[in-house]
């Protein structure tokens, strides 16, 4: 009689676990396959098209290969016509009112993972901390420089609790490496404006019939100072720099040189004409000081000079029409790269290390640093082969295209895995 009463209890409490283990197994299977929400950490600033550019990139990134997944931006500036733009190529989007703490606060609840977009190091650090701090949840972060001088203590303590980072160029993958970083995967990781693709044909087409610019038949250049005068700009309220202010006009007047004898190369010895034109909101009076006005008079009736800023998405549109790009900036590079488009990158050594991402998708003869004269010697032949030989140098922005896209791949499947983890 025991016996029986005790298989019977016994069969009970198997038949009760089976059960639960089951429900357990279903609701675990569901949570796994629901459609997820990531909350992007980008848009740091609306000055500079590069700065403006990570963001549209990474979010046709998460078109391409998270199709199943709704993505909440979490912005630190979308003025300026930014916001438009965007939700134009991305209707279903979700920004966030940086400034509301509610909508805030209810992105946090309903995400599953935050990432941290491209930038020149670790912009979003304040923002992490407040996501850890609130939520615990898991975050990554995508295609970032780590400049020695912003490795502080928080910064590896973020970085280490991640659960990947991805690095834009090489010699930052090697810092974190010497830093021993615990992150359980450190890689390289193309920049997220490489997969940028919003355009403003219109707007492009209108500018290039206005000046008589053909498709195909012109070369961008932009300028750079090495330290951006962000003074400059009124929405900045800062104060004027007086020791940089003198020590970058000084050596814009040798940095540019090059480029003003590159561009005079090209329009004496080729039928290509030029366009000067600007990343960031600074660079429209360099281009006229320092390229456009010391030009001799018979060059300057081909070569264009761009006196307003424009947004990424114009930007692009006019990229794309070109025959290339060459300069001293490096996002429009990338932009162009990311389109098969020509582009010759110029740094120098008060930039952080983003230049040797050219190196890291196999274009080094196309990287050239002015503190170094055989670069320099180099640049003008370069331009000129650019301009001669078309076809070979669309194959050669081609094949760096496919390995930045290859690479998009792999790291774009590490973020569905902890996704859906």
């Amino acid at each position: 009689m025991e016996r029986r009463i005790f298989i019977k209890k016994s069969s009970s409490l198997t038949i009760g676990a089976g059960y639960f283990a089951t429900l357990r197994s279903i609701i675990d299977d569901a949570a796994r396959h629901r459609r997820k929400n990531l909350l992007l950490c980008s848009s740091w600033q609306t000055i500079n098209i590069g700065d403006i550019a990570h963001t549209p990139g990474v979010l046709a990134l998460c078109e391409k290969y998270l199709p199943d997944v709704d993505v909440t931006l979490w912005p630190s500036d979308v003025g300026r016509g930014v916001k438009e733009m965007l939700m134009n190529r991305f209707p279903k989007l979700t920004i966030l009112d940086p400034q509301e703490t509610t909508s805030i606060s209810s992105a946090f609840e309903k995400a599953d993972f935050l990432l941290h977009g491209s930038g020149p190091y670790l912009v979003g650090t304040r923002k992490l901390v407040q996501w850890v701090r609130e939520t615990g949840k898991p975050y990554g972060v995508y295609g970032i420089s780590l400049p020695k001088e912003k490795a502080t203590e928080q910064v590896i303590e973020l970085l280490n609790g991640a659960n990947f980072v991805f690095f834009r160029d090489s010699v930052s993958l090697e810092f974190a490496k010497e830093l021993d970083l615990k992150v359980p995967i450190k890689e390289f990781g193309p920049d997220g404006a490489f997969a940028v693709d919003v355009r403003n044909d219109q707007a492009a087409e209108t500018f290039i019939r206005k000046h008589d610019l053909s498709v195909g038949q012109f070369f961008c250049v932009i300028p750079r100072y090495r330290k951006t005068p962000e003074w400059r700009i009124p929405s900045k309220k800062k104060p004027v720099d007086h020791q940089w202010e003198k020590i970058i006009e000084e050596q814009a007047t040798v940095d540019l040189k090059p480029y003003r004898e590159a561009i005079t190369r090209v329009i004496r010895e080729t039928p290509m004409k030029v366009l000067i034109c600007p990343e960031d909101m600074t660079q429209m009076r360099l281009g006229k000081e320092h390229l456009y006005d010391p030009l001799p008079e018979d060059v300057k009736k081909r070569v264009v000079l761009r006196e307003e800023f424009w947004l990424t998405d114009e930007a692009l549109s006019t990229y794309i029409r070109s025959a290339g790009l060459f300069g001293l900036e490096m996002h429009s590079p990338i932009m162009c790269i990311g389109n098969g488009v020509p582009a010759l990158v110029g740094r120098f050594k008060e930039q952080t290390t983003k230049g040797f991402m050219w190196k890291d998708i196999g274009l080094s003869e196309w990287l050239f640093d002015s503190d170094t004269t055989f670069d320099l010697e180099q640049l003008i032949p370069t331009i000129l082969w650019l301009a001669n030989h078309p076809t070979a140098a669309k194959k050669k922005a081609a094949e760096a295209q496919r390995i930045v896209q290859r690479r998009q791949s792999q790291t774009m499947q590490v973020l569905r895995n902890e996704l859906y983890a």
